[in-house]
């Protein structure tokens, strides 16, 4: 397993801050940063399905797109897609698309998880783009969040 760097536990820490965001619109409790190269946060998501009634409204879908807003294009070369919980396909094909260098995540996703778990579509070499993955960053916090929202 590849280690972590020191901005991804900071990064992951915003993550969970947007996570607990979340809850205040029953939204499931995932949030997302994307960090640059130095480490700083360009762009922020949490899950707003509910609160926007927008099936792509997942953190990292809104983190890439606050990103490339902030970079002014598309390709975000050189950052990390840091989230509380293992993207599902949508979000890690948007990862993949958007060219980020590394996912982070926090709780695996056994049922829709697309960085290893269920799928591992963002290391298809197929594909013209992978990004090298992490996981386990603040693992037990992450996936507490959703155990408490889920009622398990």
């Amino acid at each position: 397993m590849t280690p972590f760097l020191p901005a991804d536990l900071a990064a992951m820490e915003s993550a969970l801050e947007q996570a607990r965001l979340a809850l205040t619109t029953s939204d499931v409790p995932v949030g997302a940063v994307v960090i640059d190269q130095t480490g700083a946060v360009i762009g922020v998501g949490r899950n707003e399905r509910e609160a926007l009634g927008d099936p792509t409204a997942h953190a990292e879908v809104l983190a890439l797109r606050a990103a490339a807003t902030h970079r002014g294009e598309w390709r975000l070369s050189g950052c990390s897609l840091v989230v509380t919980l293992e993207p599902c396909t949508m979000c890690a094909g948007a990862a993949v698309l958007a060219r980020v260098d590394r996912i982070v995540f926090g709780a695996h996703d056994e049922k829709a998880g697309a960085a290893g778990s269920m799928w591992d579509l963002v290391r298809d070499r197929r594909l013209n783009h992978r990004p090298e993955v992490i996981s386990g960053v603040l693992a037990e916090e992450s996936a507490a969040l959703l155990r408490e929202f889920f009622g398990r």
